[in-house]
Formats: structure tokens, C-alpha cells, sequence
């Protein structure tokens, strides 16, 4: 797991959500439509976002798209419970996005382009050469928000 805490826009926050839980099975109108985000609520991960309007569109499987604007927040928690996320409003469609990500997520994130892909081997180099450093001297692997901040 990577600590990470870095400002984005809710749009590509919104790309990073349908890459990581609908992207095979979103109605095209809904992909490209900003407002529309998925929510999802259960032990197999659960995506909540706090609005000041919103509405329920369409339930897909185990996905309710609902069309929301003025979004304050979303908290994500993938299916195996890896990654958990907030974004968190900062100004108009500019948030905080902070949390603990697993490398299939900082994939998406690279994807939604929340990060860049060389962030992502960096992120992922580091970790593997801790780790091999960690295992000699006998220590748990961690990585530090200070070390993905530097890295970024």
C-alpha cells in the first residue's frame, strides 16, 4: 500500500472510480456525461458521494449511477479493501485526494491521470527496493507520505 495525498481534479477522480469499478459496463451517455458518477454501497467495496443535489439514475449490477453536482466529497473503498480514498472539495472541481492506494489503483490513478505513469514506477521501485532493504535488516515495509511526495 502507497500513501498518497495530492490535489486533483474531480474529473479525473470520476474517470479513476469507472476505470476501477464500471468501466465494462457504464451506458456510453453516462461516461461522457461530468455529472454522472457511480456509488456503491456493501462488503465488496463501496463508493459514496456527499452532494448537495443528487439523484438516483439507473442501478447497473451492483452500481447506482446517480447525476450529482456541488460535490463536496466521495470516499472509495475497492472490492478486496486495499485502496480507501477521499476527495475531498477544495475549490469548484479541484480536491484533495487522500488515502492509502494498492498498485492495481495507482495504475488506474496513472490511467485517469491523477499521476503520472513514471510516478507510478517510481512509487513501485521504491517500494521493491525498501523492501529488499526492510527484509535484510528484519523491519516491516512501509513507505512514508513524505517519500511519495518527493517521489511525485
Amino acid at each position: 500500500m502507497v500513501d498518497l495525498d495530492t490535489t486533483c481534479y474531480l474529473e479525473g477522480f470520476r474517470r479513476f472510480l469507472i476505470s476501477s469499478t464500471c468501466r465494462s459496463f457504464i451506458p456510453e451517455s453516462y461516461l461522457h456525461d461530468p455529472e454522472v458518477f457511480p456509488e456503491k454501497a456493501g462488503d465488496q467495496g463501496s463508493i459514496y458521494v456527499e452532494a448537495v443535489d443528487k439523484v438516483d439514475l439507473k442501478k447497473i449490477r451492483d452500481v447506482t449511477f446517480v447525476n450529482a453536482r456541488d460535490i463536496l466529497g466521495i470516499i472509495y473503498t475497492s472490492k478486496s479493501g486495499n485502496t480507501k480514498l477521499k476527495w475531498r472539495e477544495l475549490r469548484g472541481r479541484t480536491g484533495r485526494l487522500t488515502g492509502q492506494a494498492s498498485n492495481n489503483s495507482l495504475v488506474n490513478l496513472s490511467m485517469a491521470r491523477i499521476i503520472s505513469p513514471d510516478d507510478v514506477e517510481a512509487i513501485i521501485a521504491s517500494q521493491e527496493g525498501q523492501g529488499e532493504e526492510q527484509a535484510q535488516e528484519g523491519a516491516p515495509q512501509a513507505q512514508t507520505e513524505a517519500d511519495v511526495s518527493q517521489e511525485q
